[in-house]
């Protein structure tokens, strides 16, 4: 059967080209792509625009912006609160391993089947239940000022340790619902055919039942490390000198708040960017939509 009409195929059928009419189509759609991103910069630039003039023009905003927004107070302050930020940093990190391994391990004992490991599933449970209850501030609090005064024998008296301990403790209940919910998503049949195979309980989870949960909750897990990075600035009120105490003192010379808003933008800077990766995380998992649509 010879090639259909506008198909654009030759009579030797041995290369292929778009006919005149999908030309015709490929040039609207990119005109349509074009005239769509121009009225939308034209219409954000234009709202942009007004709302600068309505602020700039209203009565307090040389106050507001002697305040908030002070040049000289932004650029004396920002030495001080990057480097807070960096133990903000660094606190993350250490924080964000620990809170993988426990939250997993507490994960997999609230799995275990069988009555012998009911005692562990107990403890996993309450465990959850007690630390995803409580506010994380006042976690904080219990133990940032109260476990320096036991001064327990072996253990650090230091207030960053048991504030650190604070949000391993909090980040951990949540984290391992994360992981029970992608351990309990694998299907019974990926169990049965490991044990088929001579596989125990212990190898199946973790050649079979584990690398897979890991893998489909990765979005939710990078949501929570996202959180992570934004909380470990309410270690400051334990008196550690992160970016959000930095600020705190360098607002206290004179009341300008300008380095609160120094921190939260360094702080932005830091999230966005992780969510933006953990969105391109979740479209290749497969979560549509993740992330909205700019």
């Amino acid at each position: 059967m010879g090639p259909g009409p506008g198909t654009g195929r030759t009579a030797a059928g041995s290369a292929w080209s778009p006919s005149e009419h999908e030309r015709r189509r490929a040039r609207y759609r990119r005109s349509r792509a074009v005239r769509s991103a121009a009225i939308s910069a034209a219409s954000t630039i234009t709202v942009a625009v007004v709302l600068l003039v309505v602020l700039t023009s209203s009565p307090g905003w040389p106050r507001v912006r002697w305040t908030y927004f002070d040049l000289d107070k932004a650029i004396a302050s920002f030495p001080a609160v990057l480097a807070g930020l960096w133990l903000n940093v660094r606190i993350m990190a250490v924080c964000g391993v620990v809170i993988f391994v426990l939250g997993l391990a507490i994960a997999v004992m609230r799995t275990l089947r069988g009555a012998v490991t009911y005692p562990l599933r107990l403890a996993g449970t309450i465990y959850v239940d007690l630390f995803r209850g409580l506010p994380l501030i006042l976690v904080l609090l219990l133990l940032g000022y109260g476990a320096p005064a036991l001064r327990l024998q072996g253990l650090p008296t230091s207030v960053l340790f048991w504030g650190c301990v604070a949000l391993v403790l909090s980040y951990s209940a949540y984290v391992a619902e994360v992981f029970r919910a992608g351990i309990e998503s694998v299907h019974p049949s990926q169990r049965a055919a490991a044990r088929s195979l001579g596989l125990t309980y212990g190898q199946t989870l973790r050649h079979v039942v584990i690398p897979q949960a890991i893998r489909r909750v990765q979005p939710p897990l990078l949501n929570d490390l996202v959180s992570l990075q934004k909380d470990s600035g309410l270690i400051s009120i334990l008196g550690v000198v992160d970016a959000v105490r930095a600020a705190q003192i360098e607002t206290a010379t004179d009341f300008n708040y300008t380095p609160y808003v120094v921190a939260g933008l360094l702080f932005i800077a830091l999230t966005v960017p992780m969510a933006r990766f953990t969105d391109w995380v979740a479209r290749r998992q497969g979560y549509q939509g993740a992330g909205g649509h700019l």
